[in-house]
């Protein structure tokens, strides 16, 4: 988990995207209605499904992690931009 959101922080955005809509979306909640109803493994199967899902993406997202193009992503807010001059009130 900590390293998706490693990919939040550095401001690429698609990565955590994708990495969600296929761990969550087509793995994770179709395995967990396939153990905990089709098998009856109840909410023993949903745990499973949780299980096996969060440690495919802590698996996975070492290889997008470990090749590094997130530290150089082009059109990211750079320090100088994120300045913000603040008035003083005059109360």
């Amino acid at each position: 988990m900590v390293l998706v959101q490693a990919f939040n922080g550095s401001g690429d955005t698609q990565t955590p995207t994708k990495i969600n809509l296929v761990f969550f979306w087509l793995i994770q909640i179709p395995l967990a209605y396939l153990l905990a109803l089709e098998f009856e493994w109840g909410y023993s199967g949903m745990f499973w499904a949780v299980f096996v899902s969060e440690t495919g993406v802590g698996i996975f997202i070492l290889w997008p992690f470990s090749r590094g193009k997130w530290k150089n992503r082009e059109g990211l807010i750079q320090k100088r931009d994120l300045l913000v001059t603040v008035q003083p009130s005059d109360h």
